[in-house]
């Protein structure tokens, strides 16, 4: 692959930019993370957290709360970085460079409720996530919480 910019049009050609919630509530055997069923492909049906791509003119923190409301109708604030993703090949859309962040929310808020390109949303255990019904690579972030 060629580095620079496109000798025909100029422009670069980089990965997209997309953004996961990690919103974990509880202590001990009663911790519970926020999780979606995706309602689109890909992964649709599957687990995941709530995120999307950032858009142009967006921060990637101000982009991690837009998607957690749009998907869980729960305000949230970006509160540090937990991993970042961007193989190449981890995504069928294309080369997709994902930063997940933790993220605080009111633990005692009401049941997130689905919207969006979410199917459905809950608090889930910990220790009763389907890590093999997980989207993408979020089955390995939940093993870092």
């Amino acid at each position: 692959m060629s580095k620079g910019p496109c000798p025909t049009c100029g422009t670069y050609h980089n990965p997209a930019l997309t953004v996961d919630a990690v919103a974990v509530r509880g202590s001990g055997e009663e911790r519970e993370v926020l999780l979606i069923r995706r309602g689109y492909e890909p992964w649709k049906g599957c687990w995941a957290f709530p995120g999307g791509f950032v858009d142009v003119g967006e921060s990637p923190e101000d982009a991690v709360a837009r998607e957690l409301l749009e998907e869980c109708h729960i305000v949230g604030k970006a509160n540090g970085i937990i991993a970042v993703r961007g193989n190449p090949e981890r995504d069928p859309r294309g080369h997709v460079v994902t930063i997940f962040y933790r993220v605080d929310v009111d633990a005692t808020s009401d049941a997130p409720i689905a919207g969006d390109d979410a199917a459905h949303a809950e608090w889930v255990k910990l220790s009763q996530v389907d890590l093999e019904n997980m989207g993408a690579d979020h089955a390995e972030i939940i093993q870092l919480l």
